[in-house]
């Protein structure tokens, strides 16, 4: 009697991948794969049990859910198939150590690797055969890799989109056609340029009724009043930060910025790709400066500025730019302003000076009560921010026009489109038709929407109007604040009218913010306290004096003392 041996077929899965959707449409497209595979698995005897498909990915790292998937499954015991099937090596790694490490990992769960054009064996001559295949497959994918970036810096750089998705605010267009291919360059999106618009100003003036907000305060006020993201969901608080940090608003997109582990570049490798600009570099880096300042990470220490001096963390040596903290002398009873690079570094670093604390106290104060808090110098000093404040309407009411005419148009466009279908020319039924249909009516109500927003900002703004009536009754009730009652000066009121004080030889230099100082007004307008608050981390200065731009931070006062130089520590 004979008795025959059962044949034992050797279980198969196959592994499927590409790297990008161009990559499909050539021969290692995944239908040809799939193809090849189940023809190879017939050819052997194989009996094909699973398939792993991986469209769009790369295989220089195992980052790829369908790759861990299988690999989860040909390590489990039992396993359910004993051979993985690939068109090439390439097709399961691009990394040969990587793909050395998977290889052994499947191969101690008895699990083999094969390949449809690159047979080999399982002697040590082929094992090394497949890790200098491995790494010539590694080398190439970065020298594609490399050239491929050269190309989209060389498009960057001659101002061409690369087609990644564009910031909220921008939309793609057709620029010019190089043979089979259509150039795009980014074109400023009246649909949510209007947002763009709004979440800086937040940032910057607030919304007539409270003060400037900070990234959360924001993303409540969005998300409280139904303005969404371009996609219609909600704000959050990277979304926003992003936006308020990104050069892109200012005409300046950075290409190339950062690494695939998210690593900063060096600048040299950085492209800059001019576009349009939604916010002015004024306002830009104003919000920069605003930012730095409430950053955890560079504020002051509490205790400078909750002290109980009045100048402390404001007060800065004319000389060198270096703070000036509080020394004393004989055994407290005097309190000095002192120059801390000197105190430091002695007259190497900076000449230095110290002045009684009470004197420059009174000074700065004095001098703040006097002039800056003079009615007629008051409104000169804040004409320029309600001058830009008027542009900044003007462009808002362009913008609303603007919104206008698209609803307009859309309108228009689906009253044609309905008269073709009663006329029987078109039909409803067609999908292009009705994805055309719902396409026009987004844009028509979002742009409603949006012109309706703006025109209700518009008019809340136009109540704020500056008077020189109460500009004379800020003057009134600032004065009386910045005294206490026992002498001295309230410093929260005194700092929400200068931010730095910088000490001279001859002269001191009191310097804030005009945007600070007209918010502090139209609090007061409002029954609030003309106090605006102390700022975090404070303004941020160049060294050796204020900075060029005049938008936010401007000399209020120039206090000079003459004849004789300011009093010194003997």
């Amino acid at each position: 009697m004979n008795i025959q041996t059962p044949i034992i077929t050797a279980r198969a899965a196959l592994y499927l991948r590409v790297s990008t959707v161009r990559q499909a449409e050539h021969d290692v497209s995944i239908p040809d794969q799939k193809r090849q595979g189940e023809a190879y698995c017939s050819s052997r005897g194989y009996q094909l049990v699973d398939t792993f498909v991986e469209a769009g990915a790369s295989a220089t790292n195992d980052r790829r859910p369908e790759f861990q998937r299988m690999i989860e499954a040909g390590t489990s015991k039992p396993a359910p198939f004993d051979v993985v099937v690939v068109h090439s090596f390439s097709r399961f790694f691009r990394d040969h150590f990587e793909l050395e490490f998977y290889v052994r990992k499947l191969a101690k769960n008895g699990v083999k690797l094969v390949s449809i054009t690159q047979e080999m064996g399982d002697d040590p001559m082929h094992q090394m055969m497949r890790q200098i295949m491995a790494l010539f497959d590694e080398y190439q994918s970065k020298e594609n890799a490399k050239h491929v970036l050269r190309a989209l810096k060389e498009n960057a750089r001659q101002g061409f989109w690369n087609g990644a998705l564009p910031p909220i605010g921008y939309r793609t267009v057709a620029a010019e056609q190089r043979g089979a291919k259509i150039k795009k360059k980014l074109e400023i999106d009246p649909l949510h340029a209007g947002t763009i618009r709004l979440i800086y100003r937040l940032a910057l003036e607030g919304d007539d009724q409270s003060g400037q907000m900070g990234v959360k305060a924001i993303v409540k006020y969005l998300n409280r009043r139904g303005i969404f993201t371009r996609d219609g969901g909600r704000w959050g608080i990277g979304q926003v930060h992003r936006v308020l940090t990104r050069r892109t608003y200012i005409g300046e997109h950075q290409f190339n910025k950062r690494s695939k582990s998210k690593e900063l570049k060096p600048e040299a490798e950085v492209v800059i790709v001019p576009v349009p600009p939604l916010i002015d570099r004024e306002t830009f880096d104003a919000v920069q400066e605003l930012m730095q300042a409430r950053n955890p990470k560079t504020e002051l220490p509490a205790r400078v500025m909750i002290g109980p001096t009045l100048l402390t963390g404001i007060c800065y040596c004319g000389n060198c730019g270096g703070a000036m903290t509080i020394r004393t002398g004989k055994s407290g009873r005097y309190r000095y302003y002192a120059c801390s690079i000197k105190a430091r570094q002695g007259e190497t670093g900076c000449k230095g000076r110290a002045i009684p604390m009470d004197k420059l106290d009174g000074i700065v104060a004095g001098h703040i009560e006097e002039r800056l808090l003079d009615p007629d110098r008051l409104e000169e000093t804040l004409a320029t921010v309600l001058d830009r404040r008027q542009e900044h309407s003007e462009r808002r009411r362009e913008h609303i026009a603007e919104l206008n005419r698209r609803s307009a148009e859309s309108e228009l466009r689906l009253k044609r489109l309905y008269d073709a279908i009663e006329a029987g020319v078109a039909d409803l039924d067609d999908p292009a038709l009705k994805e055309r249909v719902a396409g026009l009516k987004v844009i028509r109500d979002q742009a409603k929407l949006d012109a309706e927003r703006a025109e209700a900002m518009l008019d809340s703004a136009g109540h704020k109007a500056i008077s020189p009536a109460m500009i004379r009754r800020f003057s009134q009730a600032a004065r009386e604040r910045i005294h206490l009652e026992g002498g001295g000066y309230r410093r929260d009121h005194l700092r929400a009218l200068a931010q730095r004080v910088e000490v001279a030889d001859d002269e001191i230099r009191i310097m804030g913010s005009k945007t600070d100082l007209l918010r502090a007004l139209s609090a007061a307008q409002g029954g609030k306290s003309a106090v605006i608050g102390v700022p975090r981390g404070g303004l941020k200065w160049r060294r050796g004096g204020p900075p060029k731009c005049t938008d936010i931070t401007q000399l209020f006062l120039k206090v000079t003392v003459e004849p004789q130089r300011l009093p010194q520590r003997r």
